[in-house]
C-alpha cells in the first residue's frame, strides 16, 4: 500500500534512460577523439608490450635485480626475491602475460601521475578547486571498480585502451589527494622564508613545496600503482591482456591450479612494484 502511494506521488525518474542517451551522445559527438585514441594509443601500448617482450627474460630479470639492489640501499633481500619470483613466472610459461600486465600497469600509472600531481597542486593552491574536485574524487573512489568498465567499453570498445581508461579513473585519486595533502603540510615558516627571499610562485613550488612534500606524494603514487595493478583482473573482462586474463579464464573453466599460478604471478609483480616504490620514497 505504501509503495503504491509513493508510486502515485512520485513518478520514476528515468536516470538509466537518460544515462544511456548521454552515453550515446558523447560516443557519437566525440568519436573524432575516441577513435584516434583507440587506434593510436592502442598501437602504442601493443608496441610497448612487444618491446618489453623482445628483451630476453634472463636479461630482464638481471636488470630488475640490479635496480632492486641499488634502490633498496644495496641490500640483497629485494634483489633475491625479484630473481626467484620472476624465475618462477618464467618457469610457468607466463612471462609474455607478465610483460603485458606490466605494460598496462606502467602506462596507467604514468597517466595517473601526470594527471594527478598537477590536479593535486591545483587543489592545494585553490580552495575553490579543492571544493569542486573533492566530491569528484569521493565519487571516483566509492564507485565499484566494475562500473568503470561500462563507459570504458562504450567509448573505446574492448582491448588494452579501455583497460587503461578504467584503471586511470580508479587509480588517480590517491595521487591527487596525497599531493594536495603534502603541499598543505609544508611548514608555513618555510613558505614565508621563501617569500621573504623573493621567490616566485614557480620557484617556491619546485624548490620548497614539492621537495618537502615528496614523501607524501610518493606514498600516493605507491597507492596509485597498487590500485592500477588491482584492476588487472577486472580489466581482463573487457579484453585487456595479461595475467588477469589467465585468472579470468581459469575461473570460467574452474581450473584451480592455472588460476592459482597466474594469481601468484600477479602477487609477485605487486610485491616487487610495491617494494620498488617504497624504497624510492625512502631515498634522500
Amino acid at each position: 500500500m505504501n509503495n503504491l502511494l509513493l508510486g502515485q506521488l512520485f513518478n520514476k525518474i528515468p536516470i538509466a534512460e537518460k544515462t544511456e542517451l548521454a552515453t550515446e551522445w558523447i560516443t557519437e559527438k566525440f568519436s573524432f577523439l575516441f577513435t584516434p585514441i583507440k587506434e593510436h594509443f592502442g598501437s602504442f601500448m601493443e608496441w610497448t608490450a612487444e618491446m618489453l617482450n623482445t628483451v630476453p627474460p634472463i636479461a630482464m630479470i638481471i636488470i630488475v635485480a640490479i635496480l632492486a639492489f641499488f634502490i633498496s640501499g644495496k641490500r640483497f633481500g629485494l634483489a633475491i626475491f625479484s630473481i626467484i619470483g620472476l624465475l618462477i613466472i618464467e618457469n610457468q610459461g607466463y612471462w609474455v602475460h607478465l610483460m603485458d600486465t606490466f605494460s598496462l600497469v606502467l602506462i596507467a600509472s604514468l597517466l595517473s601521475i601526470i594527471i594527478g600531481v598537477p590536479v593535486g597542486i591545483l587543489m592545494a593552491k585553490s580552495k575553490i578547486a579543492e571544493t569542486i574536485i573533492t566530491p569528484i574524487l569521493d565519487f571516483m573512489q566509492t564507485m565499484p571498480a566494475f562500473v568503470y568498465l561500462i563507459p570504458a567499453v562504450a567509448f573505446f570498445g574492448i582491448g588494452m585502451v579501455p583497460g587503461v581508461f578504467a584503471s586511470l579513473i580508479f587509480a588517480t585519486p590517491p595521487t591527487v589527494r596525497f599531493t594536495n595533502l603534502g603541499i598543505r603540510q609544508v611548514s608555513e615558516e618555510l613558505v614565508e622564508a621563501s617569500d621573504a627571499f623573493g621567490s616566485t610562485g614557480a620557484q617556491k613550488l619546485f624548490k620548497v613545496e614539492l621537495p618537502m612534500a615528496k614523501a607524501t606524494i610518493m606514498a600516493g603514487i605507491n597507492q596509485t600503482v597498487m590500485l592500477a595493478l588491482s584492476m588487472v583482473v577486472i580489466a581482463s573482462m573487457i579484453g585487456a591482456p595479461g595475467l588477469g586474463r589467465e585468472v579470468l579464464s581459469a575461473l570460467q573453466r574452474a581450473q584451480v591450479g592455472t588460476g592459482f599460478v597466474a594469481g601468484i604471478g600477479i602477487v609477485i609483480l605487486a610485491i616487487i612494484i610495491d617494494r620498488f616504490t617504497q624504497n624510492m620514497n625512502k631515498q634522500k
